[in-house]
């Protein structure tokens, strides 16, 4: 795991000790190939922030602590993939689309780059339940966008939960874009928390075209809570660094993988 940043290292290390339970400081080394030193300073800053406990050789979980990456952190990881993969599945949307836009900091990059024409009333129709994402559309002239209201849940800054799921319910979009935590073929697309995967799952179920926007680094790495198996998906959008036998397996299934 070469040209990565401390920032982006460290996430991943404190993604690992959830998943799997315990990791070791030799294993770290190896893995990211930095120095003994550097991963022991990599753990003493998560044990600072709370996001693990460090024992002889390695680092736990901190017992009850579930504790992803919030969004403010996510977003800055990987941007300039995310960035790209924003620009394309943007291109995928056309005049009088109906869209629903999840909550993953991949989703944000796609408000952001809409072409202008569509940033005016009644040229697209927007459904999200991110607060970024309707912050950003907010500032259009005038925007038709739908914010579902529902539990609101900061690391994530969305809205989860019965109320949310209701109005889901009710609606039916041309296409839905949604982020993940973890991409695998036998897992699919999955994610943290529970009542993300809710909405994220029934984003899916109410539109004709689902398109997964996720930077690479989440291929091969399987998160807490299934939202849907791969071949659900009509489009996954990723950067040009996803494994190419992952990459072709999921062709294979008949889904559609642009690499940016």
């Amino acid at each position: 795991m070469d040209n990565i940043s401390t920032a982006e290292r460290r996430s991943q290390i404190a993604q690992m000790v959830l998943e799997k339970g315990q990791v070791f400081v030799s294993d770290l080394v190896d893995m990211f190939n930095v120095s003994e030193v550097s991963i022991r300073r990599d753990l003493t800053i998560l044990e600072e922030n709370q996001r693990l406990k460090r024992v002889h050789g390695g680092a736990i979980p901190i017992p009850g602590n579930l504790r992803t990456d919030s969004f403010d952190e996510k977003e800055k990881l990987h941007i300039h993939a995310k960035e790209r993969i924003g620009r394309v599945a943007a291109s995928l949307v056309k005049q009088g689309n109906i869209i629903l836009l999840d909550s993953g900091t991949t989703t944000l990059q796609i408000i952001r780059n809409i072409p202008q024409s569509f940033r005016v009333s009644n040229m697209i129709t927007m459904v999200t339940n991110s607060m970024p994402v309707s912050q950003e559309v907010l500032i259009w002239p005038s925007p038709n966008v739908t914010v579902l209201g529902g539990i609101y849940l900061p690391d994530y800054q969305a809205t989860v939960g019965p109320q949310t799921l209701g109005q889901l319910n009710e609606l039916t979009a041309d296409i839905a874009f949604l982020g993940t935590d973890g991409l695998t073929l036998q897992g699919g697309a999955t994610t943290a928390n529970i009542l993300m995967a809710e909405v994220d799952r029934m984003m899916a179920d109410h539109a004709r075209k689902t398109v997964l926007v996720t930077d690479s680094s989440k291929f091969g790495r399987m998160g807490f809570v299934p939202v849907k198996p791969i071949a659900s998906y009509d489009t996954i959008i990723t950067d040009n660094e996803a494994p190419a036998e992952l990459v072709s397996a999921i062709r294979e299934m008949g889904v559609e993988v642009i690499l940016v």
